[in-house]
């Protein structure tokens, strides 16, 4: 069994659900990654403790920090190489990666990653919504409006242009993205390239510190230090 977490972006079936309906972005992309991402994070976090028997569960966790953190890194820099298309491509790219990190964190601290309830802890912990009854309020708004169909969904008149706008400015306020410049640089070539790695580390960091934070159980004893040798 392979415990590596693969390079995966958003399926294109969600990326074409929230272009239809992007005042609802962010939560479309929490629902598909707790349908599509929650069973391989269990299965990763099963066949890690099987791997590694005696790791401390914060040890399985940065594990899954630097992995994802890798990946942002990595979207940041190759989207960051296009321009604006790929700034655009790479807000949505980050907060896939944010969440995929997130419920890997909660599968490795014995939260279940399966089910609805971990949709609205994405966007407490992405910050889309300050508290659960709100994001759960959403969430049943987005899931109601999956069924009813792109050309529907899509507010009447909106323009392509106008979605498009619409959309990127909720999925990089999900993935904490929120100052408008650091977007527009990463938009600029080879300056971008830079800028688009930094800016997604950072932002996979920062919620990775909230999620380690909410997941970790206050019980579970400190990663005991290696013991000096006697003098």
């Amino acid at each position: 069994m392979t415990v590596e977490v693969a390079a995966e972006s958003p399926p294109a079936g969600l990326w074409e659900t929230m272009r239809a309906d992007p005042q609802y972005a962010p939560e479309h992309l929490a629902l598909a990654a707790v349908r599509r991402i929650g069973p391989q994070a269990a299965q990763w976090a099963r066949a890690m403790r099987e791997r590694h028997p005696s790791m401390h569960p914060d040890g399985l966790a940065q594990l899954a920090v630097q992995r994802f953190r890798w990946h942002g890194r990595l979207s940041g820099a190759a989207t960051g190489a296009i321009g604006l298309p790929g700034a655009v491509l790479d807000v949505a790219g980050l907060a896939w990666t944010q969440s995929r990190l997130v419920l890997h964190l909660a599968a490795v601290y014995g939260i279940d990653p399966t089910v609805p309830d971990r949709a609205t802890d994405l966007l407490v912990l992405q910050r889309v919504h300050k508290a659960g009854e709100g994001a759960r309020a959403a969430l049943g708004v987005a899931a109601g409006r999956e069924h009813i169909g792109a050309a529907v969904a899509r507010v009447a008149g909106m323009s392509t242009a106008r979605a498009m706008a619409q959309l990127s400015w909720r999925l990089a306020r999900m993935a904490g993205v929120r100052a408008v410049r650091k977007v527009a640089a990463k938009a600029v070539p080879f300056a971008g390239i830079v800028l688009g790695a930094w800016v997604n580390s950072s932002a996979v960091n920062d919620v990775a510190r909230r999620a380690i934070a909410q997941y970790r159980p206050p019980e579970l004893t400190a990663v005991p230090l290696p013991r000096s040798p006697s003098a």
